[in-house]
């Protein structure tokens, strides 16, 4: 008889794609010792819908108060990092205030504007990962959800 396996439950996160003309706002962040360059984003919290992660996340990493307008696409990936499956919403958001003051969450060294020649001539090895120029490029590409596809159902049982 075989024992009961462990639920799989991949990690959540969420990004944000704000933009200026041709500039995208980024992080520069390190993360295992290295310095890598990624959107604002993150985990999902408990009790948060994606959207207030997203908009939570920029704000956490960048100081920018955004508005969450579209989502652009749901992502899964084995991450090089840790090696789990990791199911990344990547929003379309629009920037609304700059705090220069607030403190940026830990290993954020800073937020940054780039065009997307600059953001890829950073190279797969200073991307976090693949996900950046992915959601990026569908963004470019007119990919525009509107955000009611997302609906948050009550009592929703976590993962054991």
């Amino acid at each position: 008889m075989s024992q009961a396996a462990t639920p799989w439950c991949p990690r959540v996160t969420v990004a944000c794609i704000v933009n200026a003309g041709e500039r995208y706002l980024m992080v520069e962040e390190e993360v295992a010792g290295r310095v890598v360059y990624n959107q604002p984003a993150g985990h999902l919290e408990e009790g948060e819908s994606l959207v207030q992660a997203a908009a939570r996340e920029t704000l956490e990493e960048t100081g920018w108060t955004v508005a969450v307008r579209h989502l652009v696409g749901i992502y899964r990936w084995r991450s090089h990092e840790h090696g789990e499956v990791v199911l990344r919403f990547a929003f379309a958001a629009q920037a609304l205030h700059h705090d220069a003051a607030r403190p940026l969450d830990a290993g954020i060294r800073r937020a940054l504007w780039l065009d997307r020649r600059q953001i890829a001539a950073l190279g797969d090895e200073r991307l976090r990962s693949p996900l950046v120029l992915a959601s990026i490029d569908a963004w470019l590409a007119g990919r525009r959800l509107p955000l009611d596809v997302l609906e948050d159902l009550p009592d929703v049982a976590p993962c054991a």
